[in-house]
């Protein structure tokens, strides 16, 4: 099991590092991204191992995607975007797809169905985390302006 979480974080790691080098993010951010992916991915797996559902699990790891790609953007000096785009790619569900339309060619339209509505939900869940997570950035920074302002 340790093992297997092991080599799943690091797997989640290179693949969001690759990605970094892919969308040319400076070389100085790359571990950055690659740290963004594996956390958000830690957060997926160990949330399914609890037995939430997949798509709890997803919005819950696209937030906190998004929370530490906030984090990393003010401590680096980057664009939110650098990190994030970067640190969701495990999560998207990729394998699925695919399943969708295997499933489509081989003429199991149920099949087919089920499998692109599990997509639709799991990139919503995604979107969501991203935005929920923005918004409430928003909020705390426009809270913490609204004391500071004139009189």
């Amino acid at each position: 099991m340790i093992l297997e979480l092991l080599e799943q974080l690091a797997t989640s790691f290179v693949a969001s590092a690759g990605f970094a080098v892919l969308f040319n993010v400076p070389g100085r951010n790359i571990c950055y991204c690659g740290l963004v992916g594996m956390a958000g991915w830690a957060v997926y797996v160990v949330l399914l191992h609890l037995q939430a559902d997949p798509i709890v699990a997803t919005l819950a790891a696209s937030f906190a995607v998004t929370v530490l790609s906030q984090l990393l953007a003010k401590l680096c000096r980057a664009p939110i975007i650098l990190f994030s785009v970067s640190g969701i790619v495990p999560l998207v569900p990729g394998g699925v797809a695919y399943d969708a339309m295997r499933n489509v060619v081989q003429n199991h339209y149920d099949i087919a169905v089920q499998k692109a509505f599990e997509v639709f939900m799991l990139s919503g869940a995604i979107a969501f985390g991203l935005v929920f997570s923005e918004v409430i950035n928003q909020v705390i920074r426009n809270a913490g302006q609204a004391g500071h302002g004139p009189k």
